[in-house]
């Protein structure tokens, strides 16, 4: 049952996004009622998504040098230089830029996995080295803000109830996991309680997607025009993400199934995990949150690509000698 969750998680979420857009369309008072739900259901989806990250055996991550170099390079050096790139393409508007940078800087930790092992990935690379990604973004995130956005982000966060937000809403749910993860290595229960939790991700983050789309129909109806140039942003970053993978495949002389791995780990984002952050501006900042959502629903399609498109053409496996 677990499995056959994961395999049809694109359209469970693509069916929350749709009932999420009636619901706040039919019903606007109710659907801005929902947002109060928003933080308690994303707290505890990150707490059971990270949960299923080995955060405990972060050593083993690095064994083979040259998946792990090739990992990084890609998504914390080449990708945010791309993405510097792509700005140029959206409007001066500073939340939409923001937004944009939020949401195309951190890889992917959670739904990355179940990509990869569809799309014919080494899942045992993808697990191992989502605690890597996972603090490397923590690291890097603040540096790319400012470094593109400049001190006008710094006064941001220390104005509002950013920090707070990424205090509550990641670092307390990631130490609660990590205090999960040791007392199951030593206890059955505390198993059997982390296996339950493997069940939530993806149930929890479809009731995250209905939420946000119910509550943010209004203003998402009043950014079609800008959400158009966004698209065009999110759908390069798809098609460079998966050549840069096979790229640093071929560069690193990888086999084609953590090529394969390579190539989901850069085209998939963690919007799931700054979605707090954004929801904790003010409201002059608000699009931010749109954008980062209508992010993750052109991902969802481009991952429904990947999965063809992936295994198939771009990174096919190698003929006998």
């Amino acid at each position: 049952m677990q499995h056959r969750l994961e395999r049809f998680q694109v359209w469970i979420y693509l069916a929350a996004i749709g009932l999420g857009l009636t619901v706040g369309t039919v019903a606007p008072a109710g659907g801005a009622a929902l947002q109060v739900l928003v933080w308690p259901v994303l707290g505890l989806l990150l707490y059971a998504t990270f949960t299923q990250v080995p955060l405990a055996h972060l050593p083993a991550t690095v064994q083979d040098w040259r998946f792990p170099c090739a990992l990084l390079l890609g998504n914390f050096l080449i990708l945010p230089l791309l993405v510097w790139g792509l700005l140029w393409l959206l409007p001066a508007e500073p939340a939409i830029r923001l937004g944009v940078l939020l949401v195309l800087l951190v890889p992917c930790t959670d739904w990355f996995i179940s990509f990869t092992h569809l799309g014919r990935g080494d899942t045992g690379r993808a697990i191992a080295a989502t605690p890597l990604l996972l603090l490397g973004q923590l690291l890097m995130l603040p540096v790319y803000l400012w470094l593109f956005l400049g001190e006008a982000v710094v006064q941001l966060a220390v104005g509002t109830h950013l920090l707070l937000a990424f205090a509550g809403l990641i670092l307390l749910p990631l130490l609660l996991a990590w205090l999960t993860e040791r007392a199951a290595e030593r206890r059955g229960n505390a198993r059997r309680i982390v296996a339950g939790l493997a069940w939530l991700p993806v149930p929890l983050l479809a009731m995250v997607v209905f939420l946000i789309a119910a509550s943010q129909v209004q203003l998402v109806s009043g950014m079609l025009e800008v959400l158009a140039r966004v698209l065009l942003v999110f759908l390069l970053f798809l098609v460079l993400a998966a050549a840069l993978g096979k790229a640093l495949g071929h560069l690193f002389g990888l086999a084609p199934a953590p090529t394969r791995t390579l190539v989901f780990s850069f085209g998939t984002r963690n919007s799931f995990v700054v979605l707090p952050l954004a929801l904790a501006l003010s409201e002059s900042w608000e699009a931010a949150v749109v954008v980062i959502v209508f992010q993750s629903l052109v991902e969802l399609f481009g991952m429904a690509a990947y999965l063809h498109w992936v295994p198939r053409r771009l990174v096919p496996a190698r003929p006998p000698g």
